[in-house]
């Protein structure tokens, strides 16, 4: 039998420990463990496998994202009416319709009459297949949260009523785009500044909105309460009302590169509301009462946003695909397993409710805390009473990602 070099090397140092244990010098080496049989009675062979560990085995590989599905395996796609969606899918089209997946079922679509519900249901239907979202460990269910546009006080001027600032995207900001060289980090991207010659990660939101304000003169525009100016950068966009009547939208522009920390976890930890409790009205008016904490509640999250002015039109505001969102039918998701502007559908439960909510959606936008394949945010609108809708949503969901037929990804 013959043993690789290493072996009999490693072997021979084990052997030689073990017989100078076993002899009459034992008492002199107390350290050394009393071998369970005479070392005689143990195989070279044995003794080398002993010192050699087996492989380990290789672990199974993750479930699948997508999980093909049949129209029956949809929960709730009858109880919708998708013609509802249809103008939704066509805004999504604007942005995909030049790529080959898309040019046949956006044509047909664009040809559709967006009254019937029989005929729009049965394009759906003949065109597209479904995919069931599932999480790396197979489970199917996952989050639903809500956003929509709030309604800000502000002024171009800062002032005692207006003192808290929204910042364009600031000169020094570097977005590093590392797609061309690592493909595989496609949807990274990293922020940072400039600092003798290195890349340094940019200021957080406690440094941004500290004493020595890095960011000063670079103020887009003014408002009245810090709250609703981090809900804002939550929400994405928002709506700016300024004293004589006028108003403009603004949209997201950056972000600073750190990640989404949730405030809810601050609040958790030192027991002021039970997480049964937790919304953006309880936390609004927590805040209120509580004012001289507000600084440190904010701080836990780091991530800033940046915006940018757009025209004051009644219209909803762009999500990340570039189109104007729908209320009710358009979602935020996580572009890692779901491509902005396929269609989804959503089965999930009406805020603070028990009552299904199904519905025929498009992927239209991203946020900074929608993470992992079975989460979205879902668009409420504009104005309080979405707000309300919006603040309240924390429902358990399922989705599926509608694909063109025969394709199985973008």
């Amino acid at each position: 039998m013959s043993l690789h070099p290493l072996k009999y090397l490693v072997a021979g140092l084990v052997l030689s420990q073990l017989v100078a244990c076993a002899g009459p010098f034992w008492p002199l080496c107390p350290q050394c463990p009393q071998p369970p049989r005479p070392v005689a009675d143990i195989p070279l062979p044995e003794v080398v496998e002993r010192l050699i560990p087996a492989p380990a085995k290789p672990e199974p590989p993750p479930p699948p994202a997508l999980v093909p599905a049949t129209w029956n395996e949809v929960e709730g796609w009858l109880d919708d009416d998708p013609s509802l969606a249809l103008g939704a899918f066509l805004k999504s089209c604007g942005a995909l319709g030049r790529r080959p997946q898309w040019q046949v079922v956006c044509a047909e679509a664009a040809a559709l009459d967006r009254l019937s519900e029989p005929a729009v249901r049965a394009f759906f239907e003949r065109r597209f297949t479904p995919h069931r979202l599932q999480k790396p460990d197979g489970d199917p269910v996952g989050l639903a949260t809500g956003y929509y546009v709030p309604d800000l006080r502000g002024s171009r001027m800062p002032s005692p009523s207006y003192p808290w600032p929204l910042y364009r995207r600031p000169d020094d900001l570097l977005v590093v785009d590392l797609r061309e060289v690592y493909p595989e980090l496609g949807n990274y991207r990293l922020r940072g500044r400039l600092v003798d010659n290195r890349i340094r990660p940019y200021w957080d939101r406690a440094a941004i909105e500290g004493d020595v304000r890095p960011l000063a003169g670079q103020e887009l525009l003014w408002v009245d309460d810090p709250v609703e100016l981090f809900f804002l950068q939550i929400q994405g966009s928002g709506r700016i009302l300024f004293e004589d009547g006028s108003r403009v939208m603004v949209n997201y522009a950056e972000q600073n590169g750190h990640p989404y920390r949730s405030v809810s976890k601050w609040l958790l930890d030192r027991g002021v509301m039970p997480r049964e409790k937790m919304s953006m009205q309880n936390i609004k008016a927590w805040a209120r009462q509580n004012p001289e904490q507000v600084g440190e509640l904010l701080n836990t999250n780091p991530s800033y946003v940046f915006f940018r002015e757009l025209p004051a039109d009644d219209g909803n505001p762009p999500g990340a695909l570039g189109v104007s969102l729908t209320s009710g039918r358009s979602v935020a998701v996580d572009p890692r397993y779901t491509p902005l502007g396929a269609p989804v559908f959503v089965a999930t439960t009406w805020p603070d409710d028990s009552r299904p909510l199904a519905r025929l959606m498009m992927a239209q936008d991203t946020g900074g805390a929608i993470k992992g394949p079975v989460r979205i945010d879902f668009f409420w609108g504009m104005g309080d009473t979405a707000g309300v809708q919006a603040g309240r949503m924390k429902q358990p969901l399922k989705m599926w990602l509608l694909l063109p037929s025969g394709e199985q990804a973008l």
